[in-house]
């Protein structure tokens, strides 16, 4: 008579026995954890080298606007938050509201729902800029309720420099057809507004004293989330966790203490 399912049973019932699945799987899990977490760290690094630059150019004097024949190359890393000065005038009855929402967070008594007001910028020695005066309210979003602030003539705009707005799943695309922006897209609202080779930038322009106070200038946001420390022990923890769980099983199964 065979006694090869015996056998097997006694292999499984030994101390030792059947611990090749698990401990593959929680080394797996482990060099998961571990990389979840060096990630983090290289994200930090990352996060720490941007608020530096942002804060550097945020106080900068500011410079002219680069030339349309730099604008092909500007990048986010060389270019975003650099702060520049630029004259003009506003166009602003081609002016563009773009939806946003003014936090509790934010400085100042107006919050809430409104838009910030985007207005081209002519100018005599090169193409069209779109300039982000700020925010108004959503009462105050015809410029008729705010005119006083439509100010005429030649300015002078200084601003931080602002790439176009990444899409979000959050963020509802841009519909121009119904007047509806949604995010920064200089692109789709110079072709919305008929402006022939503007820039592919906008302008935050930053605070000043605008007549009537609105729009609300120098709103750009500049606090940017910095939890990745926080997430890379967060990862790290749960891999130390890991080890002694594992730990404390082998250990039990070799002494023959776990189930059979």
């Amino acid at each position: 008579m065979s006694r090869a399912p015996d056998d097997a049973a006694g292999r499984a019932r030994r101390p030792g026995g059947g611990l090749v699945l698990p401990a593959v799987a929680a080394l797996a899990a482990f060099l998961i954890l571990i990389g979840l977490g060096t990630w983090q760290l290289e994200r930090l690094s990352w996060k720490d080298m941007l608020l530096a630059r942002v804060e550097a150019r945020v106080h900068a004097a500011p410079v002219p606007v680069p030339p349309p024949a730099l604008w092909p190359q500007l990048t986010r890393e060389a270019d975003e938050y650099r702060r520049v000065g630029v004259r003009g005038t506003f166009d602003h009855g081609r002016e563009t509201l773009v939806y946003s929402v003014r936090g509790d967070d934010a400085t100042g008594p107006v919050k809430g729902q409104g838009y910030l007001v985007v207005t081209p910028l002519l100018r005599t020695d090169g193409p069209p800029i779109l300039i982000n005066r700020g925010f108004v309210p959503s009462d105050r979003r015809d410029p008729a309720t705010r005119a006083v602030g439509q100010v005429a003539g030649e300015v002078e705009v200084v601003g931080l420099l602002r790439l176009p707005e990444e899409a979000s799943w959050f963020v509802p695309a841009n519909d121009p057809a119904h007047g509806g922006f949604f995010r920064m897209d200089p692109a789709g609202i110079a072709a919305a507004r008929g402006l022939s080779g503007a820039a592919p930038f906008i302008i935050d322009e930053g605070a000043n004293a605008v007549p009537g106070g609105l729009p609300l200038a120098g709103g750009t946001r500049l606090a940017f989330p910095n939890r990745h420390l926080e997430y890379a022990l967060t990862w790290y923890g749960l891999a130390a966790a890991l080890v002694g769980v594992a730990a404390a099983f082998l250990w039990t199964r070799r002494r023959g203490g776990g189930p059979g």
